[in-house]
């Protein structure tokens, strides 16, 4: 007579039966209050009673098991904050567009009827100042010099004209100064103002937000220094 092996015989499972048993079964992957306390009492089923572990030692498995449920708890609990905290600085961003920012070393838009200004600082003053001006092929247009100037920010107006008396074509270029200030020479970082086009999120766990702007620069919302209507 045949023996069937894919069938459980006086009732004991079969290998086959066991692993789809076990595959169609959930598998928890962490231990919870209900499997730490099943652990707990099977322990103290099985201790020798010759030697009972003291109850100090079972307080202290308590303690333990209390501390990390509360540590997961509030982890989950700051990962919800951060995520909603992200969600509020996404939101704070986005009233930005449309508005003017200044952006470090940012692109300095040409238009038929508007040229975008830009601002340094000068701590000491300044007792004169050279403003160049490149065009996005890095080819110098326009030099101009500025007279002295009083400690704090300075506004860097371009006329729009070119070295040559002609007027400057619409397009993206770039502010450089050099500031002569108490006999020594640097080249501050100019501020340029652009209009936000687009607000992002960089993808990255310290919820860091860019600014796109009007020219393609994208600069970090905590580089910008001033923001106007």
């Amino acid at each position: 007579m045949a023996i069937d092996t894919s069938s459980s015989i006086s009732g004991i499972m079969t290998t086959a039966q066991y692993n789809a048993q076990k595959a169609a079964t959930p598998q928890s992957t962490s231990m919870g209050q209900s499997e730490f306390l099943t652990l707990f009492t099977t322990q103290l089923k099985n201790q020798d009673p010759t030697d009972p572990v003291k109850n100090e030692a079972f307080v202290a498995q308590l303690a333990q098991f209390s501390q990390l449920e509360a540590t997961t708890a509030m982890k989950t609990s700051m990962n919800s904050l951060v995520s909603s905290m992200s969600n509020d600085r996404m939101l704070g961003a986005a009233s930005l567009m449309g508005k003017q920012v200044a952006v470090p070393d940012g692109p300095v838009q040409v238009t038929d009827t508007t040229v975008a200004q830009g601002t340094i600082n000068v701590p000491t003053g300044a007792d004169g100042i050279q403003l160049q001006v490149f065009d996005s092929n890095g080819i110098l247009v326009r030099t101009q010099i500025m007279g002295a100037q009083k400690p704090g920010d300075v506004t860097l107006a371009w006329d729009g004209m070119t070295d040559g008396g002609q007027a400057a074509a619409n397009g993206t270029y770039r502010y450089v100064a050099t500031v002569n200030s108490q006999g020594v020479m640097s080249k501050p970082t100019v501020n340029t103002y652009a209009t936000v086009t687009g607000v992002s999120s960089a993808g990255t766990s310290d919820g860091t937000m860019l600014l796109e702007v009007a020219g393609g620069k994208t600069v970090n919302l905590a580089d910008v220094k001033r923001i106007v209507n």
